[in-house]
């Protein structure tokens, strides 16, 4: 997911993005782990996001501080 689509997102709809981000990455990190799973891709992939994901509600924390002064 990009940041431009993530930046579109309402400061609640980020954090239950952010949730499935984390269930999914859980479940990719079992499905490693077993054996099943032999896309490390994948599992990059989605740690970039959630990193992404996690700025954009950074600067929307610092927007909404900035813009009640």
């Amino acid at each position: 997911m990009k940041a431009e689509e993530l930046r579109q997102l309402s400061p609640d709809e980020l954090r239950v993005k952010e949730k499935e981000m984390r269930e999914q990455m859980s479940r990719l990190r079992f499905q490693l782990a077993a054996g099943q799973s032999e896309s490390l891709k994948k599992l990059r992939g989605l740690r970039r996001d959630i990193a992404r994901l996690l700025s954009v509600r950074r600067e929307h924390e610092l927007r909404s501080q900035h813009g009640g002064e």
